[in-house]
C-alpha cells in the first residue's frame, strides 16, 4: 500500500501543476482565509554557549481578515534586514524572510505548494503527521526521552527564546497550533503568551512571566506538540524556549498557527 501511495503523490503534485498551467488565477486563491508563510533565522553571537549555531523557526500563521477587498499586497519576495538584537544580555542575529507582519497575504509558489503536499503525505504515512489535510498540520504529543522535565527546567536557566505572533481581526480569539524540531538532542517549551513583553520577563524573573495556563495552551519538554489556546488576545503568540547547548549546526523548528472559524 505503501509503494502505492509513493508513486500516486508525485502524480498528484504533477497534476496540480499541469492544472495551474491553465488556471493558475483561480488555483489556491483565498476568499477569506488568509495566511503568511516566513522564516526566522537566527544566528547565535559569542555570549552564548551555541556560539556559532543557527537556528531556524518555518511558521505558517493561517487567520481570517475582514474585509479581504481592502487586503494589502505587500511585497514578500525580499529578505528583510539582518538585525542584531540582545536576549537576556546576550546578542544574535535575526533575519526574517517573507515576514509581513499579519499586513500582507502569502500567495503560495506553485511548485512549493505541491512539495509541501507530498511532503505532508509522505508524513502522514509515517505517522509523522496526523492530520490528512496539507493546508493543516497536527504532529504528535511527542516527550523528550533524553531527559525529565525537572532536568528541563535546569537547561533552561540558560536558554533562548523566540515569539511567534498570531495574527487576527477580533480583539479575543482562538488558536489551534503545532510545532516540532528536528533536534533530537533537546526539548522544547511552548507557551501562548499575552504579548511579547513576556520574552523580556521570562528571562528578567524566570518564573515570573505570564502565559495562558489552560490546558492545551503549553508544553514542557517536547519534541512535537499540537494544542489548541482559547480566548486569546490579538497581541498574543506562541513563546518557544530551547536549552543553550545545541550541537546541531542548524536545529531547524516548524511551527504552525490556525485561527479558530468560530472567531470570524
Amino acid at each position: 500500500m505503501k509503494n502505492y501511495l509513493y508513486v500516486l503523490i508525485p502524480i498528484v503534485a504533477f497534476l496540480i501543476i499541469l492544472t495551474n498551467a491553465f488556471f493558475g488565477h483561480e488555483l489556491f486563491a483565498s476568499t477569506e482565509q488568509v495566511a503568511n508563510k516566513y522564516s526566522v533565522y537566527v544566528h547565535l553571537q559569542p555570549d552564548w554557549n551555541s556560539y556559532s549555531k543557527n537556528i531556524i523557526f518555518e511558521v505558517t500563521n493561517s487567520w481570517y481578515k475582514k474585509n479581504l477587498d481592502s487586503t494589502i499586497e505587500t511585497p514578500l519576495d525580499n529578505y528583510n534586514a539582518n538585525q542584531l538584537n540582545d536576549l537576556g544580555g546576550k546578542s544574535y542575529v535575526e533575519l526574517k524572510h517573507e515576514f509581513s507582519d499579519c499586513e500582507g497575504e502569502w500567495t503560495p509558489i506553485l511548485y512549493r505548494k505541491a512539495i509541501d503536499t507530498v511532503r505532508h503525505e509522505i508524513e502522514y504515512i509515517q505517522g509523522a503527521q496526523l492530520s490528512d489535510d496539507p493546508s493543516f498540520s497536527i504532529y504528535p504529543d511527542q516527550e523528550n526521552t533524553n531527559y525529565d522535565k525537572q532536568e528541563q527546567e535546569k537547561k533552561l536557566l540558560e536558554s533562548y527564546a523566540q515569539f511567534i505572533p498570531i495574527c487576527s481581526s477580533n480583539e479575543i480569539t482562538s488558536y489551534d497550533f503545532s510545532i516540532k524540531t528536528d533536534n533530537p538532542l533537546v526539548g522544547f517549551d511552548v507557551y501562548f503568551v499575552k504579548s511579547l513583553q513576556e520574552r523580556t520577563d521570562f528571562f528578567n524573573e524566570k518564573e515570573g512571566f505570564d502565559y495562558y495556563d489552560e490546558y492545551g495552551c503549553f508544553a514542557q519538554n517536547k519534541q512535537s506538540y499540537s494544542g489548541t489556546c482559547k480566548n486569546v488576545s490579538k497581541n498574543s503568540g506562541l513563546l518557544i524556549v530551547i536549552p543553550d547547548e545545541l550541537k546541531p549546526w542548524v536545529t531547524k523548528i516548524k511551527v504552525n498557527l490556525y485561527e479558530a472559524e468560530s472567531q470570524v
